[in-house]
């Protein structure tokens, strides 16, 4: 089961203690790929970025109660 999400670009957002990125304002793209792995693909840019991470999967899911 994949889920896509598109987030909007918030100019300036960054973590906590972290500072801005060359690529803040740019679009982030994040797809669910696996989401009883947990897999990620995070498009940012010209960049592709795959994680995993079962539990923000499954917060996801939730959210747009999927679960």
């Amino acid at each position: 089961m994949g889920v896509g999400a598109a987030g909007a670009s918030v100019a300036g957002l960054s973590l906590a203690g972290e500072k801005p990125g060359k690529a803040d304002g740019e679009p982030l793209v994040i797809s669910l790929r696996d989401a009883k792995k947990g897999t990620f693909d995070v498009f940012s840019g010209g960049s592709k970025v795959t994680l995993t991470d079962k539990d923000l999967a499954e917060k996801l899911l939730k959210a747009v109660k999927r679960a």
